[in-house]
């Protein structure tokens, strides 16, 4: 009995040993950036222009988005004619 007893505890210490080694590996790799605000593509495409401007730009799948340029977090970017106003802000008349 105090074989298996002395065996359970080695093996509870190895598998405690191997939890804290691979937390503490986790904890050395940096989080997956997070994306906020417009892609680069559509910042791009308003370069050189002014609110209000008609662009289109490449996305990131390929496709071809057409968009108006404004200013989206403090930066002039192509808000897709696709996408909806963000809260609070007026619809554009018609």
């Amino acid at each position: 009995m105090n074989t298996i007893m002395t065996l359970h505890l080695r093996l509870l210490a190895l598998g405690a040993v191997a939890l804290v080694s691979s937390l503490a590996r986790a904890g050395d790799e940096p989080p997956p950036p997070h994306h906020r605000g417009p892609p680069p593509e559509a910042i791009a495409a308003c370069k050189g222009k002014t609110a209000g401007a008609s662009v289109s730009f490449t996305g990131r799948r390929g496709e071809t988005v057409t968009g108006t340029c404004e200013t989206i977090n403090g930066v002039l970017a192509a808000r897709p004619a696709n996408m909806p106003p963000p809260p609070g802000a007026s619809a554009p008349s018609r």
